[in-house]
C-alpha cells in the first residue's frame, strides 16, 4: 500500500493559529467584563445570549448555512442535545461571570485548569473508558489540591468546580452531537434555548436595579453590545483550528487560557494567593503536567501502531 501523502503543512499552521487565537481571548476575557462595570453579572449574561443569537443569525445569512440550520431543526434528538448544553453553557457562563466580577479572577482560571482533568473522568466514569495508570495519579493530586485550598485556605472552590464540572459536562454533550451540528448552528441553537431566561434576568435585573445598558456612557455601551461577537468569535476560531490539528495539540494549547487569567488575577487585580492556594495550584499544574506528557506519549505510540500495520509497496 502507498503511504498517504503528508498534510499541507499551512493548513496545520492555521489550525494552530486559530486555536491559540480562541485561548488566548478566552483568557483575556476578564479584562473585557470588567470594563462593564456597573453591569452585574446577570445583566452581562442576559445581553450575552440576546446578543450572541443575533451575531449567530446574522452569521447564518452571511455562510448562506440556514438550509444546515433548518436540517438540524427537524431532528429531535439534535435539538434536545443542543438545548442541554445550552443549559449546561448557561451555568458556566453565569458562574464565569460571577467569578470574574466579584474579584475571583484567580479561581475561574482555576476551574479551567481543572477542566481536562473532569473530563478524563468524565470519560471514565460515562463513557467508559479505561485509563492508565498516569491519568489516575493525576485525578489523585487534583483531589488533594482541593482539599488542600479547602483545608488550609479556609473555603470550598465552588466557582473553579461549577465551571469544571459544567464545562465538562458541555463538552461530553457535543461529543455526543459530534460533527452533525456546526459550531454556528450549535451556538445559534444554544443561545435560542436559553432566551427566555435572558428575558427572565432583563426583567428582574430591570426591576430591582434596573437596565444599565445606554445608561453608563457611549464606551459602556458599544462595549456591551459586543458581548454577542465577544462571545461568538473565539468559539468559531476554535472549531476552525480544532478541525485542522492534532488533539494533542489542542489539549496542550487549552492551557494558554487560564495561565493568562491567573496572571491577570494575581499580577493585574492583585487577588490574594495564599500559601495553601499557591500550594493547590502547583499539585494542580504537576497533574496537567503528567496528563500532557502521557497524552503526547500516547499520541505518539498509536502513531507507530498505524504505521506498523501500513503495508509496504
Amino acid at each position: 500500500m502507498t503511504p498517504a501523502a503528508p498534510a499541507p503543512t499551512g493548513g496545520s499552521n492555521r489550525g494552530v493559529l486559530y486555536a491559540f487565537s480562541a485561548y488566548l481571548l478566552w483568557g483575556v476575557l476578564p479584562i473585557y467584563f470588567l470594563q462593564l462595570a456597573p453591569t452585574g453579572p446577570f445583566e452581562v449574561v442576559a445581553w450575552r445570549i440576546i446578543l450572541a443569537f443575533v451575531f449567530c443569525l446574522l452569521l447564518l445569512t452571511v455562510l448562506r448555512t440556514w438550509k444546515a440550520f433548518l436540517a438540524i431543526v427537524r431532528q429531535p434528538r439534535l435539538m434536545a442535545l443542543t438545548a442541554l448544553a445550552g443549559v449546561l453553557i448557561y451555568v458556566n457562563w453565569q458562574t464565569y461571570l460571577f467569578g470574574a466580577l466579584t474579584g475571583h479572577v484567580i479561581e475561574t482560571s482555576l476551574g479551567y485548569f481543572i477542566n481536562p482533568i473532569v473530563t478524563v473522568l468524565l470519560g471514565v466514569i460515562v463513557l467508559r473508558e479505561r485509563l492508565r495508570v498516569i491519568p489516575w495519579i493525576a485525578i489523585g493530586l487534583a483531589v488533594v489540591a482541593v482539599a488542600v485550598i479547602v483545608i488550609g485556605y479556609g473555603a470550598f472552590p465552588w466557582i473553579a468546580l461549577t465551571l469544571a464540572f459544567s464545562f465538562g459536562f458541555y463538552g461530553l454533550v457535543k461529543k455526543q452531537i459530534g460533527p452533525a451540528v456546526d459550531a454556528v448552528s450549535g451556538l445559534t441553537l444554544e443561545s435560542m434555548w436559553l432566551l427566555p431566561v435572558a428575558v427572565i434576568q432583563l426583567f428582574f435585573v430591570a426591576n430591582l436595579t434596573g437596565i444599565t445598558l445606554g445608561t453608563a456612557g457611549v464606551l459602556h455601551t458599544v462595549l456591551l453590545l459586543l458581548a454577542g461577537a465577544v462571545t461568538a468569535v473565539p468559539l468559531l476560531l476554535f472549531a476552525s483550528g480544532a478541525r485542522r490539528v492534532p488533539l494533542t495539540v489542542i489539549g496542550l494549547l487549552q492551557f494558554v487560557a487560564p495561565i493568562i487569567q491567573f496572571a491577570i488575577g494575581v499580577w493585574v487585580l492583585g487577588e490574594p494567593m495564599t500559601i495553601e492556594r499557591w500550594i493547590g495550584f502547583a499539585l494542580v499544574w504537576i497533574a496537567l503536567a503528567m496528563l500532557s506528557v502521557d497524552s503526547v506519549i500516547a499520541s505518539r505510540r498509536n502513531r507507530r501502531v498505524v504505521a506498523d500495520v501500513v503495508e509496504p509497496v
